[in-house]
């Protein structure tokens, strides 16, 4: 090769390499000025699409899951999760954000992107709850195999299908699933399930014992002297 040839070769991979950089730059996403233990309102980068928050908005003690839809970890956690979350809906804030693992789960994402599409029909936690419950029969799914999987989710919410598909795939959705995951990361997220209480992390062992896990929201919502539901019934 001539000195010339060489010349043009290394501006074209010079060019080649810069347009990389530039194109990667672009979709890193921003979080450094985000407070990952904060509710996090809509906006453009998350796709305009709040957190998800079961139970009382407002309330002083939050819980936030970091999970992965076909996480058989997180499967085994939903149980106990959804009736913890359901028994203080009234005094506690839950929060789902997603971090599919890709690399071990590959219709991770498009499972957290099927609950982010029914949620911009408002159906997001019966999407979420009927993933986890359901999560034996789509994991081995194909991609073509689990887009009309869970657009026999969505027909039976009563959304419109053809919407669903189209916001499965949509910017919104992955807007968001990428702002959840970048604020995961800068938490410490590096597993799933990850659970955080008022901003410390769960222990494993906690989380993963019914009665452990009840105990350490019991003791965070009696520090914020908040009443709990048997106190409630009893007046």
């Amino acid at each position: 090769m001539s000195k010339k040839a060489w010349i043009i070769f290394g501006i074209i991979c010079a060019v080649v390499l810069a347009g990389l950089v530039f194109f990667s730059t672009r979709s890193r996403i921003d979080v450094s000025n985000i407070d990952p233990n904060a509710l996090q309102p809509s906006s453009e980068a998350s796709g305009n699409i709040a957190d998800h928050v079961f139970g009382k908005v407002d309330s002083p003690v939050v819980l936030q899951e970091y999970g992965d839809f076909q996480c058989p970890g997180c499967e085994s956690a939903y149980p106990t999760v959804k009736k913890l979350s359901e028994k203080y809906k009234d005094q506690l804030a839950f929060v789902f954000r997603n971090f599919p693992i890709t690399s071990k789960h590959p219709n991770a994402k498009a499972a957290a992107a099927a609950a982010e599409a029914a949620g911009l029909q408002g159906k997001y936690w019966e999407m979420h709850d009927m993933l986890y419950e359901g999560q034996n029969d789509w994991q081995a799914l194909s991609a073509n195999e689990r887009t009309d999987f869970f657009a026999k989710y969505a027909d039976t919410l009563g959304l419109n299908v053809d919407t669903f598909k189209k916001d499965m795939t949509g910017d919104a959705t992955s807007k968001k699933i990428g702002f959840d995951q970048a604020i995961g990361k800068k938490a410490g997220v590096d597993a799933t399930p990850t659970f955080y209480l008022n901003g410390q992390r769960v222990a494993d062992d906690v989380w993963q014992s019914e009665q452990k896990f009840e105990e350490a929201i019991v003791n965070e919502l009696k520090a914020h002297n908040i009443t709990l539901p048997d106190q409630t019934a009893a007046q």
